[in-house]
């Protein structure tokens, strides 16, 4: 079976660099799973008016009003079946040394045919989720795009204003001379402008499945089935 970004791209998944096809090619069926370790050569926020989006964020493992220099993370896309039956894919970004009190980005993709794409849950509970716009740039590398967010709690189900909300744009592309993976990340908000950014390299290793479960402290603890 194809992986999640396999289906999202269709053809045009085909021109990635290889090594990102093989980063992005995580699924069940392939049976294994990607894990970079890196450093984020920057990581920083926006002017002093951004810091209640970003506490905010640290509620659910979406976003952290840090910031500095050189700090060690690990990514870590493991490929799962969840409890709706959906092929998933971990999105977890955990940055700090060991030993450290660390910071963590959590979202799980899922492949959905209604909305012809990945949808991106963000954070903890699944509250809230995005569509992601998927483009291969000419270079090979990947650029990944927010939309609209959406949040889904009980009986709740709304477009969240834009105001209230970043567009975040991530890149990632493979460089040949050093044998490293390469990220950067921005998210940007229409009124106050720039929120939160990271930019750094990694490596990768593709650690075989074990029955087909992804670790269950990088799962949401809570599934949302609404896209």
């Amino acid at each position: 079976m194809a992986s999640i970004f396999e289906l999202a791209l269709g053809q045009d998944f085909e021109r990635l660099h290889p090594m990102l096809q093989k980063r992005f090619g995580v699924d069940v069926e392939a049976g294994y799973a990607c894990v970079g370790r890196g450093i984020f050569s920057e990581v920083r926020r926006g002017a002093w008016w951004t810091l209640p989006f970003l506490h905010l964020g640290t509620y659910r493992n979406i976003l952290f009003p840090g910031q500095g220099r050189n700090i060690p993370f690990t990514i870590e896309n493991h490929p799962y079946t969840d409890g709706f039956g959906r092929p998933t894919v971990t999105f977890v970004r955990t940055l700090g040394p060991a030993r450290a009190k660390k910071s963590r980005f959590d979202a799980t993709m899922v492949h959905s045919p209604r909305r012809r794409g990945i949808v991106d849950y963000l954070g903890t509970h699944q509250h809230l989720a995005t569509d992601l716009k998927l483009e291969v740039l000419t270079d090979g590398s990947l650029h990944l795009q927010t939309g609209d967010l959406r949040f889904y709690e009980g009986p709740l189900a709304f477009t969240v204003p834009a105001i209230f909300t970043g567009t975040a744009d991530l890149y990632e592309s493979y460089d040949d001379e050093r044998g490293v993976f390469t990220i950067q990340l921005q998210v940007r908000n229409p009124v106050f402008g720039f929120l939160f950014g990271y930019r750094g390299e990694f490596t990768c290793t593709y650690p075989s499945l074990a029955d087909a479960v992804a670790p269950s402290a990088l799962k949401p603890l809570r599934e949302e089935l609404r896209e």
